[in-house]
């Protein structure tokens, strides 16, 4: 981890990358069983091994690119201090009612706390009470802490902390503002809905749903993780400051469970390109775009055909990228299901995805994008600067069954600002 300190300043999807937080997934993906797996968002149980070994392949990758910090570093480093350490405790304890074993977290040194505030404590089972509890865990493990995007946003010089959709991930977003607000790396202000005197629980949010396409444009989808009362929050703050900004919404089904954020099925590639998965994005469909226009608090809410239409008209003109290829519908499903359509872009024109999807990257290869393996940044044998334009392909049979790719498994918080 470094020790340099950045300004949390994100205008764009693509601008070079300077700084993101990832999550070597750990102990927390294995504590699973075929019982709990649909409760911790789970289809199937990973093989944490592989899962390692693949993940190893976009961190060492990112490492090799721009400064990268693990959150369980940041953790610890901010528990060292009592304050901050006793307040994050007393909010985690509070938000899942386990106050009665407090004692086993203030027991613990930071490290161990860092630790277990991910991996899961384990119930001691010294009532009788404790003992007869189905449950192994006091605090249940964070399952899905290495999508490092749902749980805050950085937004221009802020970060909007998510407010998820499921109370099991809860612990995350209490995480990450504790370091964003404390750890002397990040100089930012957070902005967190459940702290707003209006909030509702009808109120979520999450960052796989929410794209900054210019430092004045948000793309934002609305569907089973991000409602629309969440995207409300936000124009509610923009009119209360009198601020400007586009926001295009984009409805998203609420089923099958690949489609649970729109970087899912829509991501930037470059400054004039992006990935689409076209039966949601581009065909004709029952799912609204919204196009909110903000000018100093007046508001004005219409209906756009598609969100490249909208974004057009707001001077971005962007050319699609199929997921899936173009010709047959099957194979598109296919590769939209294992996060064919979730790229990352750590430069312009220079991104990051699975290399699984076959016919996404021969379409990405047609339009300009050189395929590189991350193996071989890795290793040093190719580098992306020697590229106008590349894709750098992972391996991904295990980490692709938690239901993510490579922007899911990211959380940028500063880049460099792209000259429109």
């Amino acid at each position: 981890m470094t020790s340099n300190a950045l300004q949390v300043r994100l205008n764009s999807e693509i601008g070079k990358l300077n700084g993101v937080i990832l999550h070597t997934p750990g102990a927390e993906v294995q504590n699973m069983t075929p019982e709990n797996a649909e409760r911790a968002l789970y289809s199937d149980i990973l093989n944490l091994n592989v899962a390692q070994q693949e993940y190893q392949q976009l961190s060492g990758f990112l490492e090799k690119v721009t400064n990268t910090y693990q959150i369980k570093d940041l953790l610890h480093d901010i528990l060292q201090n009592s304050r901050i350490r006793e307040n994050l405790i007393d909010r985690i304890c509070e938000n899942e009612s386990v106050s009665l074993q407090r004692h086993l977290l203030d027991n613990m040194n930071d490290e161990e706390l860092a630790r277990q505030m991910v991996e899961g404590v384990k119930m001691v089972k010294d009532t009788l009470t404790s003992y007869l509890k189905k449950d192994r865990y006091t605090l249940r493990p964070l399952h899905n802490f290495f999508f490092t995007r749902d749980a805050s946003m950085a937004i221009n010089e802020k970060v909007l902390i998510g407010r998820m959709a499921n109370k099991v991930r809860e612990r995350e977003s209490i995480i990450m503002q504790a370091i964003f607000d404390f750890h002397p790396n990040f100089a930012t202000q957070t902005v967190n809905p459940v702290e707003d005197e209006l909030f509702n629980d009808k109120i979520t949010i999450e960052g796989g749903d929410v794209l900054v396409a210019r430092e004045d444009v948000l793309v934002i989808g609305n569907g089973s993780r991000t409602t629309s009362q969440g995207i409300d929050f936000i124009l509610k703050r923009l009119r209360q400051r009198k601020e400007s900004m586009h926001i295009i919404v984009q409805e998203l089904p609420h089923t099958p469970e690949s489609f649970i954020h729109l970087d899912m099925v829509f991501t930037f590639l470059d400054m004039d390109k992006c990935m689409v998965y076209e039966p949601v994005i581009l065909k004709p469909s029952r799912y609204q775009v919204i196009h909110i226009a903000v000018t100093n608090g007046v508001v004005k809410i219409s209906e756009e055909e598609n969100i490249l239409k909208a974004l057009q008209k707001l001077g971005i003109d962007l050319e699609p990228t199929m997921c899936g290829g173009v010709s047959d519908p099957w194979v598109q499903q296919r590769e939209q299901w294992h996060s064919g359509a979730n790229f990352f872009a750590f430069a312009p024109g220079k991104i990051v995805g699975y290399g699984r999807n076959e016919y996404t990257i021969q379409e990405l290869n047609k339009h300009g994008f050189e395929v590189i393996t991350a193996d071989d940044v890795i290793k040093g044998k190719k580098h992306p600067d020697d590229y106008k334009r590349c894709v750098v392909t992972l391996e991904g049979s295990e980490l692709p069954r938690g239901g993510g790719g490579a922007r899911c498994m990211t959380m940028p918080f500063n880049r460099d600002d792209i000259a429109w």
